[in-house]
């Protein structure tokens, strides 16, 4: 009986709109959508969220998500009230996760290739790296829809309160529990450099509330109250961020720094040998190897160039040359090695500086040890003159989480060392000779813009240097993932991006997210650039997530106006 008052309800709300074949079509849509019940409804509700995974890199296809968003929306629209406020939560949160869990799993499925790495000891921990950690992810956009549904209006204006709901939930995701805010909503609109730029006004938080709102415009196109309104709204959101975009791009051309060259080193080695203490003299090897391929390269003249020229050696060096490596390329700790430090001594030349990733120990009070996970700045004397310690671990890679109970059941971290790395205690630049000082961010603590922006207090850094290791995750989407996430925070802050994976994808970019050059995944070699100029600070850089929670509140509070309105009238 509840049902069959349920069907009265809806089919009377969606009604025929007999003003455009496009508003009749979406009506009939909306109406099956709505209707569905059991396992159908199920169904929908993952296969829409695995929809909008088609928008994430490499695929890059947004249009897919003009198509989930509005399926998630008429599948909220088709949420009846249940008999008990408790039931009535849980069906409304159900949606959302259900939405989570397909968009989770089918953008995150390739973690379970860190498990292969070393098969016998964790591939029992696949299911929980393919289906746990989307199904916990999941929680997030099921409170979404939760919370949206408490101000849910009989208008188009819904769509707002549905982006209001996201972009929250977005946010606390990238904090809550140590955050994980990878593939963000927003990131979804932003599969170019044109599309990129307004982050650097309202963050990435900021474009996933924009791109909620766009991508669920399609749903309302056969409403009847609110809807003409709605679609202007997601059109100015459309026309601002091209218009800002292309502006942007227009007005600031690549410039670049006089004086300092850039090699970054893809050396492509196997994740499986950086286990095998005896392969650790053949990895240093041939990241010397490649490095010194590239300086040859550099140093071969150009076909302009006559031979006579090209003989003429200065006696100084003109400039300086920053080699990066990237994380962990050094399998050992370096101060332990004294034959590694001369080999390294031998191989950077006058002008060159190497900045390279590598286990760093610093011995505790108690006698103990601390190894962390580090970025050394090697002079052209083979010193090392500075370091900077990761801030911002990965859970179960680099610490085991709770490691006092979980070790006991066997559980151990990807990186198999007792007790993990040590966290390091501040993100800071770095300065260096010769060349701007540059913010080190090691792995994914390139994917923390709001982190990124509170660490460039003071003096700001010329350039962002990711040093990174992807080979956990082989030929998979997840290295062109967390490179999209490590340029949407570059141009967020307005600095050039140098990034050095071991097996890729290694890149420079400008500012403006705008590639110099990369070295493709999977490929061996070196990256030979100039150094681009960084930006001047953007507004994102200064007021960090000011904005975001400015346009936070106002949809939020139309939306809920509406809400209000709607609820009298019909009283």
């Amino acid at each position: 009986m509840l049902r069959s008052l349920e069907r009265g309800r809806l089919g009377a709300a969606i009604g025929h709109n007999e003003r455009t074949a496009a508003g009749w079509f979406v009506d009939r849509l909306a109406g099956r959508v709505m209707l569905l019940e059991g396992l159908p409804r199920i169904l929908a509700a993952i296969l829409a969220g695995a929809v909008a995974a088609l928008a994430l890199p490499p695929l890059d296809f947004p249009a897919a998500a003009f198509i989930a968003f509005p399926v998630l929306v008429w599948l909220l629209d088709g949420v009846g009230a249940r008999r008990s406020l408790a039931a009535t939560l849980l069906a409304d949160f159900l949606v959302g996760w259900l939405f989570g869990f397909g968009y989770f799993v089918a953008g995150l499925w390739w973690l379970g290739s860190a498990m292969l790495v070393n098969a016998a000891a964790f591939a029992v921990f696949i299911p929980f790296a393919v289906l746990g950690l989307p199904a916990i992810l999941a929680v997030y956009y099921g409170l979404a829809t939760m919370l949206a549904r408490r101000f849910w209006p009989d208008s188009a204006f819904r769509i707002l309160v549905l982006a209001a709901a996201f972009a929250l939930m977005e946010w606390l995701r990238s904090f809550v529990l140590t955050g994980f805010p990878w593939n963000e909503i927003g990131v979804l609109a932003a599969p170019t450099p044109l599309l990129m730029q307004v982050v650097s006004l309202i963050g990435v938080h900021g474009l996933t509330l924009a791109a909620v709102i766009v991508f669920a415009a399609p749903a309302v196109i056969g409403d009847r109250h609110g809807r003409m309104p709605v679609l202007a709204i997601a059109g100015l959101l459309v026309a601002a961020d091209l218009g800002y975009g292309y502006h942007r791009l227009a007005t600031h051309p690549t410039t670049f720094v006089d004086g300092v060259e850039l090699s970054v080193v893809q050396a492509n080695i196997a994740q499986s040998d950086k286990f095998d203490e005896e392969a650790a003299q053949r990895i240093f090897s041939r990241q010397i190897a490649v490095t010194e391929k590239g300086r040859e390269a550099r140093a071969k003249p150009a076909a302009s160039e006559s031979p006579a020229s090209a003989k003429v050696v200065a006696v100084e060096p003109q400039g300086r040359t920053l080699i990066v490596w990237p994380e962990s390329s050094l399998p050992f700790v370096l101060t332990e090695r004294p034959e590694a430090v001369a080999r390294l001594a031998d191989m950077i030349q006058p002008g060159e500086t190497l900045i390279a990733g590598a286990p760093r120990v610093e011995p505790t009070a108690s006698g103990g040890e601390r190894l962390y996970n580090s970025v050394l700045v090697v002079d052209d004397n083979g010193e090392i003159v500075d370091a900077r310690d990761k801030v911002h671990l990965v859970p179960f890679g680099e610490f085991l989480p709770l490691e006092r109970y979980l070790s006991r059941l066997g559980i151990m971290n990807l990186s198999e060392m007792p007790g993990g790395f040590s966290a390091g205690t501040e993100r800071s630049a770095v300065e260096l000779a010769g060349a701007p000082a540059f913010l080190p961010l090691i792995c994914y603590e390139a994917i923390f813009p709001a982190d990124i922006a509170a660490s460039l207090g003071g003096a700001r850094p010329g350039f962002i240097v990711n040093d990174t290791n992807d080979g956990w995750f082989g030929e998979t989407p997840g290295p062109y993932q967390h490179l999209r996430l490590a340029e949407l925070s570059a141009v967020a802050v307005g600095l050039p991006l140098v990034r050095a994976a071991n097996t890729g994808i290694s890149v420079v970019t400008d500012p403006f997210g705008r590639e110099i050059d990369a070295l493709a995944l999977g490929a061996t070699g070196t990256i030979e650039s100039r150094l681009p100029a960084a930006a001047a600070p953007t507004p994102y850089s200064r007021l960090r997530n000011l904005p975001f929670f400015v346009l936070l509140a106002a949809t939020f509070i139309v939306g809920v106006s509406i809400w209000l309105f709607v609820s009298r009238q019909t009283d």
